[in-house]
Formats: C-alpha cells, sequence, structure tokens
C-alpha cells in the first residue's frame, strides 16, 4: 500500500532517468515503494532544439561531444522533424528524441529545463525556445514582433552570417560546427558528427555486400546523385554522372554504387539504364537508416553539398564533394576528403533556388579533378588519408 500519494518513500526516484511513473524501471521492483534500485540522475536538464533539414541535425550532432564534456552529469532531450527522428536513433549522448508535434510540445512544456540550444534561426524553432521553461536559453528566439533574435553573445556571430551576405559569403572561413559551438557557450574541439548503427543494421550490411559480390577487396565509389527538392540546383546533371561512371569503370578496378533518396529514384533509373548491370543501384524508398546502410559500403562518396554528404562525413567516408551555389567554408570533411568549388566565379555562393546565369557552377565542376582525387585516394590507401 502506498503510504504517501505525492512523493516516492526514496526521493532519488524522481530525480532519476530511470523513473516514468507509468511502470517499474526494472521487472518486479516498485521503486516508488521500495527504494531506487540503480539511481541513474538526471542532472542537466538540457534541451536542443532542431528543425532544419536533416543535413543540419547530423551537423549538430557535432556538439554532444562538447556539450558532455561541459555537462558531465545531464540529460539531453532532443525536439526534431518526424523525418529526422532515425537520425538521432542509438545516439550515446541523447536520452530521449521528441517529433514535433502538439503531443510533444504539450509534454516539453511541463519539463523546466536548465539549458535550451535552438539551433535553427527560424520563426517556428524561435517561438517554441520563448514558449519553454528554460533557465537560460541559448541560440535564436523570436520578439514581440515575431522577429528572429539572438538570445546570447555567443550567438550574434551567427546570427551576422544570416544578415550580411558579404560577412557569409566572403568573408566567414568558419566551419558551421566552429560557430555553432560559440553560439552554444562550448569549448570548440573540431568534434566529429556522431551516428551509430544498430546490430541488426550491421548484419544487414554484411549480408547486402555479400549478394552484391563486394568483399574486403572491393574498391567501391558511391554517388549521391541528387538533394533536396529545397534547393533543386545542387546537383550535377545525369549527363555529367554518366561521364564520371563511364571513366572509372574504363579503370577496371572500381565497382560503383548509386545512391538517393525518394526524390532521385527516376534519375537514379536513367543513369544506371546507361550501364547494363555494371552498376548498383540501391533503393531509394527504404528510408533514413537503411540509407545510410548502403552509404556505409563505399570508401568514396561523390557529392554535392546535400544530406547524402552529411550523412558521408558522419560514416567517416572519404567524402569528393563539390559545391556551387551554397557555402563550402562551413563544411568540415575531419580531413578525410576535398572540396571543389568555383574559385573564379563572382556569383558563388549565392544561396539563390533560381540561377540568372544558366547554372555555370555545376557546369564548371572539375570532372577531370573529381576522377584524379579518387584515384589518389585509392593509390594511396585508406591508411593516409590526408586533406587535399
Amino acid at each position: 500500500m502506498i503510504t504517501n500519494q505525492n512523493n516516492p518513500k526514496d526521493p532519488r526516484a524522481l530525480d532519476c532517468k530511470n523513473f516514468n511513473g507509468y511502470k517499474p524501471c526494472f521487472p518486479d521492483h516498485n521503486c516508488w515503494e521500495n527504494g531506487c534500485k540503480n539511481h541513474n540522475p538526471i542532472g542537466t536538464k538540457i534541451l536542443i532544439i532542431n528543425l532544419d533539414a536533416m543535413g543540419d541535425v547530423l551537423m549538430t550532432t557535432a556538439q554532444l561531444p562538447g556539450i558532455k564534456r561541459k555537462y558531465p552529469h545531464s540529460t539531453i532531450y532532443w525536439v526534431t522533424l518526424k523525418n529526422a527522428i532515425d537520425l538521432l536513433q542509438n545516439n550515446q549522448y541523447i536520452d530521449k528524441v521528441f517529433s514535433f508535434d502538439f503531443e510533444s510540445e504539450l509534454i516539453l512544456s511541463q519539463i523546466e529545463f536548465d539549458l535550451i540550444m535552438n539551433v535553427d534561426k527560424s520563426q517556428r524553432s524561435g517561438a517554441l525556445t520563448m514558449r519553454l521553461n528554460g533557465k537560460e536559453k541559448l541560440g535564436f528566439g523570436i520578439n514581440t514582433n515575431g522577429q528572429i533574435i539572438p538570445l546570447n553573445i555567443g550567438a550574434e556571430y551567427n546570427y551576422r552570417l544570416g544578415m550580411d551576405d558579404n560577412l557569409k559569403f566572403k568573408i566567414n572561413q568558419r566551419t558551421g560546427q566552429d560557430y555553432l559551438s560559440e553560439t552554444f557557450n562550448l569549448d570548440y574541439k573540431n568534434d566529429d558528427y556522431t551516428f551509430n548503427f544498430t546490430e541488426s543494421e550491421l548484419e544487414f550490411i554484411k549480408n547486402y555486400t555479400s549478394e552484391n559480390g563486394i568483399n574486403e577487396n572491393s574498391k567501391i565509389i558511391g554517388f549521391n546523385t541528387g538533394c533536396s527538392l529545397l534547393f533543386p540546383n545542387k546537383k550535377m546533371t545525369i549527363e555529367q554522372h554518366v561521364i564520371l561512371i563511364e571513366k572509372f569503370l574504363s579503370f577496371n578496378r572500381f565497382k560503383i554504387m548509386l545512391l538517393g533518396g525518394p526524390e532521385d529514384e527516376e534519375r537514379n533509373k536513367l543513369i544506371t539504364n546507361h550501364f547494363n548491370g555494371q552498376i548498383i543501384n540501391t533503393p531509394t524508398n527504404d528510408g533514413v537508416r537503411k540509407g545510410a546502410c548502403y552509404e556505409s559500403i563505399p570508401q568514396v562518396i561523390v557529392t554535392g553539398d546535400s544530406f547524402g554528404m552529411h550523412l558521408a562525413i558522419a560514416l567517416k567516408k572519404y567524402v569528393i564533394a563539390w559545391f556551387g551555389l551554397s557555402c563550402w567554408t562551413e563544411i568540415e570533411l575531419y580531413g578525410r576528403g576535398v572540396k571543389l568549388f568555383p574559385e573564379a566565379l563572382f556569383c558563388a555562393p549565392c544561396w539563390k533556388k533560381v540561377c540568372p546565369y544558366n547554372l555555370e557552377c555545376i557546369q564548371m565542376i572539375d570532372l577531370e579533378q573529381i576522377v584524379s582525387e579518387t584515384i589518389k585516394y585509392f593509390d594511396r590507401g585508406k591508411v593516409d588519408c590526408k586533406k587535399v
């Protein structure tokens, strides 16, 4: 019989990550009446708000080691869009992931956080930041006019990048991880993305490679052929992909894999039709976790600035990334790749959705350099991956 309906016998139960008040933390043990069996303190309660694109969510995972260094005894909550939730699965730093919906907002509104960190410079993320209970709020909010504002001194440089095209496009040399660490008042240590497969996913990868004739000696090049529909000009043409793949196949030493999401289904099929069974066209509708499984197989990923690029970085692949409209200085490859960009083109980067100059930045992609950088990587071996 419960002797006190408002408080547990052991007060530590209400300060334990394991306790949820719905069911026992451990079978046949009543923490409320009999005391905490394995106390796991909640510590500092931290909420990360990140409702931007999936690539941005992956990039933000690079902040988690720094957060844990500063707040070793903490519970990290993360709220994101439904399509990005699976990217945070099996992450050793995150305790609870919420989908951005009404139910989650109800729950989050009842939690008093020690720290709320909003990554996004957007009205919806700013509004959520201002609405929730946090003793300290970092990053971005909105004011009573609905305007996006920085909430702390550390967020001011990040904020200025959004307001000053000259600073963002011409002057800034800092990576996104660098200035986001400053935004959150963290010590910047160039931490890597965090992404982990489950045991069942590792087994799936093993079986898929075997079924497709891939072994430990195979030299595999993966092509992220597309990009999101939000910025459709962040991809090479089908013809450029065909030229590149024909060149790689002519060496008789490489296997080629096409990678992508649902929006890339048709273009991958068109590229595949040029090669009569010579390349592997991976499924595009199996979800982001299976997509990550496929992308984990190649040693080299050729990609534009897309979610697929961020996933390749998270998977610790050697990345040959080309850029046109987006800011190449903000991307960190951690010494595992090379960035190709149009240095002589006055209009790049621009972040325009419609190009007034006939997509010169796409036409100027140096296909021969992509080939030569790939060959250099395989010739020197995976052990000696210096930054090019």
